[in-house]
């Protein structure tokens, strides 16, 4: 079976935007590009380990080229799992917002500076 490049015209069921129907043991699309995402998430973290701590400024700026070049793949792995539905983010109302910003003020006590 010929495999196709991600969000490509496959026909059947893994063209739904939706998350799919039970399923076998199988990979789907789905299950392909959040393996692609975990994996730009971990590529992610070492070029930035390694780029800020470059031994010279020539490998840092390779690496920092390498490094944008990882986070757009990133992005762009991103950007097509929310597109077709498969990663989703619920909006925070105002009233969260506010909740969450409160908490994090009340930990700035705690800090020494």
């Amino acid at each position: 079976m010929q495999q196709q490049p991600f969000g490509q015209g496959q026909t059947g069921a893994q063209v739904s935007t939706g998350l799919p129907q039970v399923k076998g043991p199988e990979m789907n699309d789905r299950d392909r590009i959040n393996d692609v995402l975990a994996m730009e998430k971990y590529i992610c973290d070492g070029y930035n380990h390694a780029t800020t701590e470059a031994s010279n400024d020539t490998l840092f700026r390779t690496q920092m080229n390498l490094l944008n070049e990882v986070f757009q793949a990133h992005r762009d792995c991103f950007n097509l799992m929310h597109q077709k539905g498969w990663y989703k983010l619920e909006a925070a109302s105002p009233q969260q917002v506010s909740q969450k910003a409160r908490q994090f003020a009340d930990y700035r006590t705690q800090f020494p500076y």
